[in-house]
């Protein structure tokens, strides 16, 4: 198994991240524009396309509010994981700003270079999405 995570600060209240982060099948509009095109939800699953043609079917595995945390698992699609499972989160900051924390867990391994690749990529944008009302404070 391998893990990838990513986190950064950005010039948001973490209830206004929130705000998009629980807006489950609104990705391609809200957090990801351009790195997701579209995003189609059924039920508890969302088809997810990204601008390089790839599709997931991510189910929802639990949308909490009181710690601004929503998780999610691959369940379908033309990436094969036998195992993937993600989660993002809006933690609080000092002077109003949101620590912005994404985490995913996948098997095999040797899909961890493709899939940081991925989170890499979604994370510059899904930062100068939640930032672009300010300036970024912070990364790691």
């Amino acid at each position: 198994m391998a893990a990838i995570h990513q986190e950064f600060v950005v010039d948001a209240r973490p209830e206004d991240v929130w705000d998009v982060l629980a807006d489950y099948g609104a990705v391609h509009r809200r957090l990801a524009p351009g790195f997701v095109v579209d995003t189609q939800l059924h039920d508890d699953t969302r088809t997810v396309t990204f601008a390089d043609g790839t599709i997931v079917h991510e189910r929802l595995v639990d949308l909490d509010a009181t710690s601004r945390r929503v998780a999610y698992t691959v369940v379908g699609g033309n990436l094969h994981p036998s195992h993937h499972h993600a989660w993002m989160q809006a933690l609080p900051e000092a002077d109003g700003r949101t620590r912005f924390v994404w985490h995913t867990d996948v098997i095999p391994a040797d899909l961890a270079g493709p899939i940081a690749e991925f989170v890499e990529h979604g994370s510059t944008v899904i930062r100068a999405t939640l930032s672009a009302a300010g300036a970024v404070r912070g990364s790691s």
